[in-house]
This record gives structure tokens, C-alpha cells and sequence, in this order.
């Protein structure tokens, strides 16, 4: 297991380069993060490249074998492009170019901003692509699905509309463009959504412009990425990515590059709210699930964040170890620190690195060299993978349509995603994200909320794993949409109506109203947001509404069909309703679960299909007490346990 840094030579005096190598080196730090930000030393000038800088920091670090993972510089053109070609900002909503000054500002589909970008990509493949320093290269910074409407993207969506749909005729039907009198009668009329708020637009043509977007995030990766191969065809590839609120469709993006990566900053302060434990699991989880195998994390938290809001509080003891091996835990094989030196000058100067401006090591460093020595013990997990029994599927297309339309009050997507993952996770079982349209056969549980927007593909894979003997558990909002966007014309949940054995008669959104559900077992729990009042037709009632005009009516069903099982959630419960829930299914399913874990203990297994590791992570600030089922040895200080004790934010790893 691999501890990096990302490091800005650029930023610092050469003087300091070497001493900073040496102490990486005596800390164990095994790869450096270098160049993404640094295009306008690359090329001062149009044409007039300066590598000798780059050279010189690759080789201060190589000659401690510490490897550099290269970053292609092309969220941040020089000023010198921006101002003989402005046409390569990004146009906002209004249509009006976006003030530059910060990063991220250039327009990935711009003519010119293409061509600048494939140069330097190309002048420095040939250089380094070979460089046996080189471990991997990531692709730009955060890359997103940017809603640029400049003429470049106006053009460019109007193609991609008409190759996708053949006809100004089908762009009509398909956006309902009846409605309003806005109907095309030229493609020069179609343009991407305006200013005004999107739920106030068609939703159609946001839908249509944000997947657009999302292909042109996965086209230009891919470039850039072809680029890098055509010099070394075995060179390692990735582009680090967030959650944004233009998110593109990373299953797409990560096609064609060799694997993912995550930018990874958890909670610092765990909420008082019932003890709960606030987690990046799930996130974690979901990264894994865009490759479907381990993947990197390209930042992690080293300290107090603060750039675009106020400066949040510092991490806590053992925070700095712990959520990196949390992120080990859920499949990263690598985990870069951001940053070995806190910025003194720009804008990210008080996003906190893992030295401060006092230039002396804290406690934090301290923490992040015990973990580079943890981290050297743990080679025998290296050949280890994450193997699942339960699947939850995320829809990039819901999840931009939800965007779209709110549908109540407090009605979130990834929420509901998050609320089935954590309930499973609670009894130590590894849980993957993955894209609707995934192989499900090796899942004794999948669960699909909110599948909003209709997938023919999806829809035909999720029967195809019932039919064959899978049980799936849906919720509300699901087949409300067609393809683009539009409301089917037959009882929800429409296309999944047969699978579920029920319909939905009315449906109460209620927002942030409380109402009570009651199970088979007389359990009863609150509910929120949306009430699918349900009439069963080959279903069992599986919990019922206890009060409202609806009371007595079904809120959670139970359908066997063919060989499987398909259970249908109609509300928005709170937690202890999924872990109830989430018990049952596992009970039906024969998925093993370890009870009585304490609050804020989370446990996932990585298998090399011979041994299987179980690592026990201690998500919350009390000491949590862990007693085994029998001995088992432990890879961090080896020798047997039958019980041990964890401090806040500490980790264990036994193999079973």
C-alpha cells in the first residue's frame, strides 16, 4: 500500500526541493503528485516550452525512488491563451463569457483551447511517457460536466442532437416542444438552457444538454488520454475527480483510462444527532464501483480546508491515519496526501496541508508518518480486492433529472442511495455502487432507488436477475420518466409494475411532514418526503401507513416473481427503518452479518480468494470495544486477538 504527497515545485524555491525530497524519503513517502496546475511555466509563451525545471524536481525526487504521478496541466491555461483567444472562456447560463481570474475557466469543446491542449499533452507524452520515474498520469483537475453555452458547445450540441435523433422532426417529439409553442422550425433555434431556473425550463432539453456535457467531459479525457498511450501504451492513466454539482457520468469518463480516482476530504465533525456517524463510505464505494475494481485516492484531508468557505476545524487525533485507511479499507491501493507543504501564497493558502506556514512538523505530520509506517506492513493486502454480496445501483441519469425537478420538499437521490449503504455496511457487509446496467449475478441483494428515468437496458437487466432467483428492492419515484425526460403515460411504477406485483393508486408528496409506517412485526417508524399509496395485485404487504386519509393502505410491498423476490418501498423512512429492513433482507438472502457492532464501527473484507482480511474502522470519537467470534491475527502489530479496543478514528486489520 502506497502514502503519496502532491507537491507544487513551482510554488516553492528550488532550495527547498531537496530538503523537502529527503525528509519524504525518511518518512516514506512513495510517490509524489506533480505539474497540474503549472501550464504557464510549461509554456510562458505560445510555443516556448521550458521542461528544465520539471526535469530537475522529477530527478530530486526519482533518485529517492519516490515515483511521480504527472499531471497534464489543462485546468489552468496561461493568461497569454485567455487573452489571444478569448473564446476559449467558458459562457455562462446568460450566455455572457465567465470572468476569469480563478481556475477551471476554459471551454473543453473551444477550437483553439483543443488544440493548445493536445500540444502540451503531446509535448509532454514524448518526453516523459517513457520515463521509468513515471508511475501514472492524471488528466486535467475535477474535470466536470461543464453547462457551458458559448458558440463552440451551441454548435457542438446541435450535432450531437441531430446525430443522436437523426431529424428536427424527432427533436420535437422527443422534447414535447408542443408545449409553450416551442417548437424548432430551424436547428439554429435550439440552444442550451437559459439563466432561469432549470425546473422552470423543459426538461427534456436540460436533460439532453447534461448528458451533452457529461459526453463532452468523457470525449476530452479520452483525447488527452490516446494521446499519452500513442507514446507508451502500457503508461497508467487516470483524472482525479469530486462530486460537483455538474457532475458527469463517471462511468463513462472512466472508460478508457486504466483507473479511477478520488479527491477524498471526509467530515472533520461528527454529528450529535443520535450518535450517528457521519461517513465517506458510501463514497468510497462508489468510486470502487466506476471501474468495478481498486482505485487511488489523488487527495486526501491533511488539515484544516478553507479556500472557497471559511476555514473548517483542523482534523482530530487520528483522523489524519484513520480516514486513510478507510479509504484503504474500501479499495484504494494508494493515498495521496494535499498537500506536503500548506500554500503561503494564492487563494488556497489556508487549505491546509500536512506542513503549516510554521514550517515545523505537528502533530498531524506526525500522524501521517506513523501511517507511511503503518502502510509498509500492509504489503500482504496489496493483491486484495473488495468482493460484495449486495449491489445499491446509481443512475447518473436520475440523479441529473432529480436535479432537474425536485420533486418535495427534502427529497433527495443520493440520500436514499446513502441510507440503503449504510444500513448494510452497519452489519459489516461490503456493499458496491454500481451502474444500473452492471452484471448482477453475483449479488444476493440489489437495491434500486429511485430509478426515475427509464433505461430500457436497466429495467431488462434488473427482471433478468429476478427472474433468475435475485431478490431487488425499488422505492418510489421509480419509472416516472421515459428516456427524455418525459412522464409515461401508465400507473407507476410503470414499467416495473409487473416485477413489483403493485401499483400506485395516489401518491401524498409531503415534504417535511411526519407520518408512521407499521410493519408485518408491528414495528413501527416515521416517514417523510413522498407516501405511494399502493394497490397490491400479486404483492404482500409488507408495512402499512398508520395514520392519514391513507391509513391501513400499503406503503411497502412484497412480490415473488419467477424465482425471485421483489420488494417495493413506496416512502422516505429514517434510518432504523433501513436497518430493520436491511436485517430482513439478509435473513431471506443467507448474507452473514455481525451483530452488536458499536455505533460509528465500520468492517469491510478484501479477499485475495485465499485469505480474507477484516478491517475494523472506528468511525466516531468514543472508544468502541470489539469482540472477535475467535482468534485471529492481527497485520498491524501481528499476534492473535480475540478482543481488542479501538481509540477514535483507529483502525485494526485480522485475518480471518
Amino acid at each position: 500500500m502506497r502514502i503519496g504527497v502532491d507537491y507544487y515545485p513551482e510554488q516553492w524555491d528550488r532550495s527547498m526541493w531537496q530538503a523537502d525530497s529527503d525528509l519524504m524519503a525518511k518518512t516514506g513517502v512513495k510517490l509524489v503528485r506533480l505539474g497540474e496546475f503549472s501550464w504557464s511555466r510549461l509554456e510562458p509563451r505560445d510555443g516556448q516550452f521550458d521542461f528544465q525545471w520539471l526535469d530537475e524536481a522529477i530527478s530530486t525526487f526519482s533518485r529517492h525512488a519516490i515515483g511521480i504521478v504527472l499531471c497534464i496541466p489543462t485546468n489552468c491555461p496561461p493568461l497569454w491563451m485567455y487573452e489571444t483567444y478569448p473564446d476559449i472562456i467558458q459562457a455562462g447560463p446568460d450566455g455572457e463569457r465567465i470572468q476569469t481570474g480563478i481556475r477551471g475557466h476554459r471551454c473543453i469543446n473551444a477550437p483553439m483551447f483543443l488544440y493548445y491542449a493536445k500540444r502540451i499533452t503531446e509535448e509532454m507524452a514524448r518526453r516523459y511517457a517513457n520515463n521509468p520515474a513515471i508511475a501514472a498520469w492524471q488528466i486535467d483537475n475535477e474535470i466536470e460536466a461543464y453547462p457551458c453555452t458559448c458558440e463552440a458547445c451551441r454548435g457542438q450540441f446541435r450535432d450531437w442532437l441531430i446525430d443522436k435523433h437523426d431529424t428536427l422532426e424527432n427533436i420535437n417529439a422527443a422534447f414535447g416542444n408542443s408545449v409553450w409553442s416551442g417548437e424548432y422550425s430551424d436547428i439554429s433555434q435550439i440552444k442550451p438552457p437559459t439563466a432561469y431556473p432549470k425546473n422552470w425550463q423543459n426538461p427534456a432539453l436540460c436533460l439532453e444538454f447534461g448528458r451533452f456535457a457529461s459526453d463532452s467531459a468523457a470525449k476530452f479525457v479520452n483525447d488527452m488520454s490516446q494521446i499519452i498511450k500513442r507514446e507508451n501504451p502500457r503508461a497508467k492513466v487516470t483524472a482525479n475527480i469530486c462530486f460537483s454539482a455538474n457532475q458527469p457520468d463517471f462511468y463513462r469518463l472512466f472508460e478508457c483510462l486504466d483507473f479511477a480516482s478520488f479527491d477524498n476530504y471526509p467530515p472533520i465533525i461528527i454529528p450529535e444527532e443520535g450518535r450517528k456517524t457521519s461517513s465517506n463510505a458510501f463514497e468510497l464505494d462508489m468510486i470502487r464501483g466506476f471501474k468495478q475494481k481498486n482505485f487511488w485516492i489523488m487527495e486526501q484531508l491533511s488539515g484544516a480546508t478553507g479556500s472557497w468557505t471559511y476555514m473548517s476545524p483542523t482534523p482530530r487525533p487520528g483522523q489524519i491515519k484513520g480516514y486513510a485507511m478507510q479509504a484503504m479499507a474500501h479499495g484504494a491501493d494508494t493515498v495521496m496526501f494535499f498537500r506536503w507543504r500548506t500554500a503561503n501564497k494564492g487563494a488556497e493558502m489556508f487549505w491546509h496541508g500536512l506542513i503549516d506556514h510554521s514550517n515545523v512538523p505537528s502533530r498531524r505530520f506526525t500522524e501521517f508518518a506513523d501511517l507511511c509506517r503503518t502502510a509498509q506492513k500492509l504489503s500482504v493486502i496489496e493483491t486484495t480486492e473488495l468482493v460484495s454480496e449486495v449491489a445499491v445501483l446509481y443512475s447518473p441519469d436520475s440523479h441529473l433529472a432529480f436535479g432537474i425537478q425536485p420533486q418535495t420538499e427534502g427529497f433527495d437521490y443520493i440520500s436514499q442511495l446513502k441510507s440503503f449503504h449504510a444500513a448494510f455496511a452497519r452489519c459489516g457487509v461490503n456493499v458496491d455502487v454500481i451502474h444500473p446496467t452492471a452484471d448482477l449475478t453475483k449479488y444476493k441483494a440489489v437495491i434500486a432507488p429511485a430509478m426515475y428515468i427509464y433505461e430500457k437496458d436497466a429495467a431488462e437487466n434488473i427482471y433478468r436477475y429476478v427472474i433468475k432467483g435475485g431478490t431487488v428492492v425499488m422505492t418510489a419515484r421509480s419509472g416516472v420518466k421515459d428516456q427524455f425526460n418525459n412522464c409515461i403515460l401508465e400507473p407507476l411504477p410503470t414499467v416495473y409494475r409487473e416485477i413489483i406485483g403493485a401499483e400506485v393508486k395516489e401518491y401524498d408528496p409531503i415534504g417535511s411532514h411526519e407520518q408512521t409506517i407499521k410493519d408485518f412485526a408491528g414495528n413501527k417508524f416515521k416517514c417523510r418526503q413522498w407516501c405511494d399509496i399502493l394497490e397490491l395485485t400479486t404483492a404482500r404487504a409488507y408495512a402499512e401507513y398508520a395514520d392519514s386519509f391513507y391509513s391501513g393502505s400499503p406503503a411497502v410491498s412484497m412480490n415473488r416473481y419467477c424465482s425471485g423476490v421483489a420488494y417495493y418501498i413506496g416512502t422516505v423512512c429514517d434510518q432504523e427503518f433501513y436497518e430493520s429492513f436491511a436485517g430482513n433482507i439478509m435473513k431471506q438472502t443467507g448474507i452473514p452479518r455481525l451483530k452488536d457492532l458499536p455505533r460509528g464501527v465500520e468492517v469491510t473484507t478484501r479477499t485475495n480468494g485465499l485469505d480474507d482480511y477484516v478491517f475494523f474502522f472506528n468511525n466516531s470519537d468514543k472508544e468502541a470495544d470489539i469482540v472477535l467470534p475467535k482468534a485471529m491475527y492481527s497485520i498491524i502489530d501481528g499476534g492473535d486477538r480475540e478482543k481488542f479496543t479501538l481509540k477514535p478514528y483507529d483502525m485494526e486489520i485480522v485475518r480471518k
